[in-house]
């Protein structure tokens, strides 16, 4: 596996843990529909909580959160929505953005609630 798929999964692991140690009970990962992938689906005060992580070896060049574009933000809401429908999800949606950094021999995790809206389209 490539060196970078390799961060992407510890970065998913480590998130997960974080999550889950602050209360958040995880209902899935890396489900997928139609190609489009959700990292993190949880529930955490009565929201669906879907979470993007977003794992670098460094924020040198840019954050990690500044890698989701509008296109990314609309599929994932599209497979989102997918998701709702076929689980019969009855919680309202938040999207939240867990960025994992490494730093040094340690890793720098970083939660963005309510991190985006659903584009109307």
């Amino acid at each position: 596996m490539a060196k970078h798929n390799d961060l992407g999964r510890l970065g998913e692991d480590l998130a997960t843990n974080y999550l889950q140690n602050i209360g958040f009970a995880i209902l899935d990962r890396n489900w997928i529909y139609q190609k489009k992938e959700l990292d993190i689906i949880a529930l955490k005060d009565d929201y669906l909580v879907v979470v993007e992580v977003k794992s670098r070896s460094t924020d040198y060049f840019e954050h990690p959160s500044d890698a989701i574009t509008l296109s990314k933000i609309k599929y994932l809401t599209k497979a989102t929505q997918a998701y709702v429908d076929l689980k019969e999800i009855k919680q309202e949606v938040r999207f939240d953005v867990v960025s994992v950094i490494k730093d040094n021999d340690n890793f720098k995790i970083e939660h963005i609630e309510d991190a985006f809206i659903a584009p109307v389209d």
